[in-house]
């Protein structure tokens, strides 16, 4: 298992064709137009809903786009895994497993099930099981999914070494608890930019960044300034007014349009009902 070097890496929407099927090529191309401006760290699948959406034929799909491309050795990949069905999971992670370009997988739990905390546990511990070679962040969005993954579950599933981190949706004081109560060293990622300031008090380190898809240096020199405490009032200012040009009413939809003006990718629409407005 190799170590993951980046603190920030940029959560990229999947592009589709107008009658929403899968566009694999131009999702590639946005990576590596990230990757030319200077971003080392990406995550596909994940942080935009779009794991759900995609069917597991879909997902496949983009992973073998992923290993036939021609992508940097170093650019660090994130894949997000995230089913309503264990089985699928399970099928993608062992997908995931024989990856050469994968690097870490990020565990989403199902919405809508509600699971108990020891089916939680269940679930993520199959999965893992899979994953015998990459590092495995667990993610818990109970605002997205409807279930909330107790620090203790979290405990209880980090004492698998391949367990590298968790991006924290919740409670942000979850953090201080978790970093108190595991020796090893643990990555907690933020999701997105909301309270980054609250969450690096708190013991958060990393960053799994949305507006990044369209200001990817500002947001990355932004936040290694929070993360030494010498970010200025002026910089403060100006990402604020950047940050209200991504999160909008539909912040999907308004990335994929803002990525096309400023580099003619066609990242296409979302999947309705986003980017009906």
């Amino acid at each position: 298992m190799m170590p993951l070097y980046q603190n920030y890496h940029i959560a990229v929407p999947t592009a589709f064709y107008l009658d929403e099927t899968l566009n694999t090529e131009q999702t590639l191309e946005h990576i590596i137009n990230l990757y030319q401006k200077g971003i080392r760290a990406v995550l596909v699948c994940g942080s935009t809903g779009e794991q759900h959406s995609l069917s597991l034929n879909e997902k496949l799909t983009l992973l073998t786009a992923i290993e036939n491309a021609s992508l940097p050795q170093d650019l660090e990949i994130f894949f997000g895994l995230a089913c309503i069905r264990l089985k699928e999971a399970n099928q993608l992670a062992e997908q995931l497993n024989n990856s050469l370009r994968v690097k870490a997988v990020l565990i989403g739990f199902p919405p809508y099930l509600l699971p108990s905390q020891k089916e939680a546990i269940a679930y993520a511990s199959s999965i893992i099981e899979r994953l015998g070679n990459k590092n495995i962040i667990l993610y818990n969005n109970p605002k997205r999914t409807g279930f909330d993954l107790l620090t203790d579950s979290f405990i209880v599933l980090a004492k698998n070494p391949n367990v590298t981190g968790i991006k924290e949706a919740g409670a942000i004081d979850k953090a201080t608890v978790i970093l108190k109560q595991i020796t090893r060293p643990i990555d907690i990622y933020c999701g997105g930019e909301t309270q980054l300031k609250e969450k690096l008090n708190a013991g958060f380190n990393r960053l799994s960044s949305i507006a990044g898809n369209i200001y990817p240096l500002e947001i990355g020199e932004y936040f290694n300034q929070l993360c030494i405490h010498q970010e200025t009032a002026q910089q403060e200012e100006k990402i604020q007014q950047l940050l209200a040009t991504v999160y909008t009413e539909s912040t999907i939809q308004t990335i994929k349009q803002l990525i096309i003006q400023q580099t003619h990718i066609n990242m296409g629409i979302c999947r309705s009902p986003l980017g009906m407005v």
